[in-house]
């Protein structure tokens, strides 16, 4: 990561944004990004359910932990510095253009309560649950942003939540808002709205500001990215949010440092082996637990946690031992071994298809060892800066002065020469799951490059001292 902030985390972490409510009426909690949060009625009403309490059995960076020992904040605290930072963004937006918005205490509510409420459908062990174990077990498609709006519903009438209809529905959309299931926003709505806790419009919001800051926190990581800057700048033009022109590269840091962070601890090389495992024991524990029954109904979803693991790790059952003794070499630091990876070569990433099993086992040479694809396991890693390919800074519009109403994007020519060309990395690694077969398996990685790519793609062979572990 870059270098730490001259005054960043490691200063007072209290953000004294104004607010137009008495505070000393509110409960608040101490939180350590954000100093004292402070809690309507309503949203404590949501706070105070299992459904919502269940986000304190969930790590925000699922088994990062394990590579980052500090990283084990929970999906509780993010969401509770969601709903602040939603809080703040829409009370400034108010201080400054209240009038011309026209932004009223219940847009005020929404705002805080979509915040609040965007991850309370997220499943165990962050997204691996969700991104890689379920797509094997089922047939359709599943979304954790769609499981919240069903667990909004149900807390409502599980707990008797006295809420307007018409509030509910727009906290549920703005959950949706950069989903593939974002539903059309009326002609007569604040789009700008919208935009705040998942921004489907250009990828700028209070969920990135929130976990950026506290995951380099907990990782010990430095971070140079202040959103306070543009969540003071920023300017609603055309019932969009807009931000100076001054702050494009404030805005390049927020995506770059999220890349970053992608690379060195979401996806780090003993993360991703560790996950492959979780996601094995999960497949093979999942006809006798059920596992993928819960999430159809939120009645039975809330129950489900990371504690999932532990279950299946102190349980005698002996149709679980094989799930046991793949959480037995997690905790025996046994893990599936690292063999090599490499980039997708530039021109190769738009028809790239995922790598398999299969591709490595076919790609061994005769004679030696006999590979089978339950062998070999690979991780085919994305990372870009939130749109793919795309530069996401030309979704953004921005204005030159508060005198002026005209915004316009800037091209990506007049930005820096220094900055990337391609804003798209796609990382292949390959893992034996047997320390024995490293060797075989590395060479077939290298046939498989070879073949495909006609040179070797990865920047260096594997080390002969993991070929010679037994």
């Amino acid at each position: 990561m870059g270098a730490y902030c001259n005054d960043g985390l490691s200063l007072s972490p209290i953000y004294s944004f104004a607010s137009s409510q008495d505070l000393r009426l509110s409960k608040h909690v101490h939180d350590n990004v954000h100093g004292n949060i402070y809690i309507d009625p309503l949203c404590l009403k949501f706070i105070d359910t299992e459904q919502f309490q269940r986000l304190r059995e969930l790590k925000q960076l699922g088994m990062a932990h394990l590579v980052y020992p500090g990283a084990v904040h929970s999906r509780f605290e993010h969401s509770l510095g969601v709903y602040w930072l939603a809080g703040e963004a829409v009370q400034k937006l108010k201080n400054y253009q209240g009038l011309e918005l026209d932004i009223d205490q219940f847009d005020i509510q929404t705002v805080k309560l979509a915040g609040l409420l965007h991850d309370v459908g997220h499943g165990p062990f962050s997204h691996l649950f969700e991104r890689e174990f379920l797509p094997r077990v089922l047939d359709g498609h599943w979304s954790h942003e769609q499981m919240s709006v069903k667990l909004v519903d149900d807390i409502v009438d599980k707990h008797y939540i006295e809420i307007d209809p018409e509030m509910i529905r727009k906290v549920k959309e703005m959950i949706l808002a950069s989903s593939e299931f974002a539903r059309p926003i009326g002609s007569g709505e604040k789009h700008f709205l919208y935009d705040i806790v998942a921004n489907g419009r250009n990828g700028i919001d209070v969920d990135k500001f929130d976990y950026i800051a506290r995951d380099c926190r907990a990782c010990g990581l430095g971070c140079n990215f202040q959103f306070q800057r543009l969540m003071e700048s920023m300017r609603v033009l055309g019932d969009e949010i807009c931000y100076r022109a001054k702050d494009y590269l404030t805005i390049h840091k927020l995506f770059a440092t999220r890349a970053d962070l992608y690379r060195t601890v979401y996806t780090h090389p003993k993360v991703k082996a560790i996950e492959l495992m979780v996601v094995d024991a999960l497949l093979k524990a999942n006809d006798y637990l059920d596992i993928s029954s819960f999430i159809q109904d939120p009645s039975k979803y809330w129950k489900l946690d990371d504690t999932i693991m532990k279950t299946i790790e102190t349980t005698s059952n002996p149709e679980l031992k094989e799930s046991r003794d793949l959480i037995m070499r997690i905790r025996r630091r046994n893990l599936y071994q690292f063999c090599n990876e490499y980039a997708v070569p530039k021109d190769k990433l738009e028809n790239f298809r995922d790598v398999t099993p299969q591709d490595i086992v076919c790609s061994q040479k005769n004679g030696g060892v006999i590979l089978k694809e339950e062998d070999v396991s690979v991780s085919n890693v994305r990372i870009d800066l939130t749109r793919g390919r795309q530069n996401p800074l030309e979704r953004i519009n921005f204005f030159k002065d508060y005198e002026s109403e005209d915004k316009f994007s800037i091209p990506d020519d007049r930005i820096s020469h220094l900055l990337p060309t391609s804003y798209q990395d796609m990382i292949v690694r390959v893992y034996s799951k047997k320390p024995e077969l490293v060797a075989a398996i590395s060479e077939a990685f290298e046939n498989f490059q070879l073949r495909t790519y006609g040179i070797k793609a990865q920047v260096h062979a594997t080390p002969e001292k993991k070929k010679r572990r037994l």
